[in-house]
């Protein structure tokens, strides 16, 4: 047997993921936690980083890195009320650095936490009815599913079964509420992990619900995904999707994107025994000593589809049924007002980067901040980093529409296609893996793109376009049409040909190359699409066509 990584070791003596944490916090000396501990409080929903434009200022300085947390939300299809809303806006403005943050996996994030007020902070959230643990770490993370509240009954139901499935995956230990919570302290006895065992799993796991047509939380990304089956309106049941993952390493072949595969359907009483089986197949079968070949793609692709299907069914008693055809025909969100079935009214609104905050006129912090304080329905943050102002009754549609005029922001229906579509990961300067920017770089790279576009009158072509600050595929850049992927500062790798729809992965095209390398390769190939397309053929189905090297 191979030796067990590091990480393995740390948590094998965590006793359950409490390690030294309680005695890191109350270290004064240093601004970090103890080495060890910054694996384990991972699995408490935070990250240390620290803020490296001052790093080297720091260093020439003799001080150490200006450490800091970002803390995550477990937040089950992105669903929050006005209330929450209020609440998380105070801490971020207290705590933090004053902004929220919208994940790709429907979560909130707060950056700029110092180590003294952690401890705080996270108790907060907690007072909000909402918590962080297992946002981060190697168990299931923030369970996703569709936000759009709006075709059917079956998106409640989706809701619903994505909430079950992330308080049936949550971890058992009581060391969260030990720490962050003054929780008693467990008395006699051993602690157990029905479901994780004492080391819980060698690698992150992701699970999500979509519900055609609309798959916005591309659904083929995620470790395990479940394909919602609508008849006549009615939830009856899922397929089945295993082994999907996007992260990867730069030049080591031996890790890779993967699509997931579904391996039939279920009905809707059998989700959580599947899912259940599907955690502890990779529990007991996954990599515990190489973390970059630990995630369930590897697992799968290593003892191949079907007898990782076999074991799943064992375990569960369940025998999968054949999958039943499903088709998808977008990844995106709508902006705007839409109606809803039931007669409610939802308002889109495309938040860039998924940064909530006050720069300049645009003041979205204060917008939001008013509107929660009126509104009678819900938000909900949906997979493509936006949010929907939800439930809102016919009559106060204008009271909304007010608040945002007079805070300088509006719904983003009028934005460009590719600005709409457009995700990016936080990346620098608080990422210790970027390496190269994201989310301050976005902004001024799609203006570029949007340039060359209106050149060839393409201004209003559907296009998707993600950047991430390194290969680890937060934003889900895998999936675009055009997918840029930290390399170096100012350079990225090019990946192109993926869909609109995100079932079909892209290929990298160009390696390593800069923002002027990266506009020509688009001003040429946005002349090609012109000149070559088939009628109504998108960027990326036009990509994969003419240039077969990339298929």
């Amino acid at each position: 047997m191979s030796a067990l990584s590091p990480v393995e070791l740390i948590k094998t003596a965590s006793r359950h993921l409490r390690g030294s944490i309680v005695d890191s916090l109350h270290n004064p000396v240093t601004g970090a936690l103890a080495d060890d501990d910054t694996q384990l409080i991972k699995f408490h929903g935070s990250y240390q980083q620290d803020d490296r434009d001052q790093r080297e200022e720091r260093r020439l300085a003799k001080l150490e890195p200006a450490y800091s947390f970002m803390i995550r939300t477990r937040t089950p299809g992105g669903v929050c009320t006005p209330a929450q809303w209020l609440a998380l806006d105070q801490i971020a403005q207290t705590y933090g650095n004053g902004s929220l943050r919208l994940t790709t996996r429907q979560a909130f994030q707060f950056h700029g936490v110092i180590k003294r007020e952690l401890k705080t902070t996270i108790a907060a959230i907690n007072r909000t009815l909402m918590d962080t643990i297992a946002a981060c770490g190697d168990v299931n993370r923030n369970v996703m599913a569709s936000a759009n509240p709006i075709e059917s009954r079956a998106h409640r139901l989706a809701y619903e079964w994505a909430v079950k499935l992330s308080e049936h995956l949550l971890p058992k230990t009581r060391a969260y509420a030990e720490i962050w919570l003054d929780g008693e302290l467990v008395a006699g006895g051993e602690e157990h992990e029905p479901i994780y065992g004492a080391t819980y799993l060698p690698r992150k796991f992701k699970a999500a619900i979509a519900v055609p047509p609309i798959n916005d939380v591309d659904v083929y990304a995620h470790d395990l995904g479940f394909i919602a089956l609508i008849e006549d309106g009615g939830l009856v049941g899922f397929n089945v999707s295993v082994g999907g993952g996007l992260g990867a390493t730069h030049g080591d072949a031996s890790t890779y994107p993967r699509r997931g595969s579904v391996i039939g359907s279920i009905a809707p009483a059998q989700l959580l025994q599947i899912a259940e089986a599907v955690v502890t197949t990779q529990r007991d079968w996954g990599n515990r000593s190489n973390r970059k070949q630990s995630r369930l793609k590897y697992t799968i692709d290593r003892v191949g589809l079907d007898v990782f299907k076999r074991e799943v069914e064992s375990r569960s008693g369940v025998t999968l049924a054949p999958a039943r055809a499903v088709s998808f025909t977008q990844s995106g969100d709508r902006f705007g007002w839409i109606v809803g079935h039931d007669g409610r009214w939802h308002l889109n609104l495309r938040i860039e980067a998924g940064r909530i905050a006050d720069v300049g006129e645009q003041r979205w912090a204060s917008a939001l901040r008013a509107i929660a304080a009126v509104h009678k329905g819900d938000f909900r943050i949906t997979p493509n980093q936006n949010l929907i102002v939800a439930n809102v009754a016919h009559g106060d549609r204008a009271q909304i529409d007010a608040l945002l005029a007079a805070h300088g922001v509006a719904a983003g229906a009028d934005a460009t296609p590719l600005r709409q579509r457009a995700l990016a990961c936080v990346a620098l300067p608080t990422c210790p893996l970027a390496m190269a920017e994201a989310e301050r770089y976005l902004s001024e790279l799609l203006t570029k793109i949007e340039i060359l576009l209106g050149n060839h009158a393409l201004s209003a072509e559907p296009l998707s376009l993600r950047i991430t600050g390194c290969p680890n595929g937060c934003a889900r850049p895998y999936l675009a049409e055009i997918g840029l992927i930290g390399k170096a500062p100012g350079r990225y790798n090019l990946h192109l040909g993926g869909d609109l729809i995100g079932e079909r992965l892209n290929a990298l095209a160009h390696e390593n190359i800069d923002e002027t390398q990266i506009l020509n390769v688009l001003d040429v190939l946005f002349a090609q699409f012109v000149a070559e397309r088939i009628a109504n053929e998108p960027f990326g189905d036009f990509v994969r066509r003419v240039h077969k090297e990339l298929s």
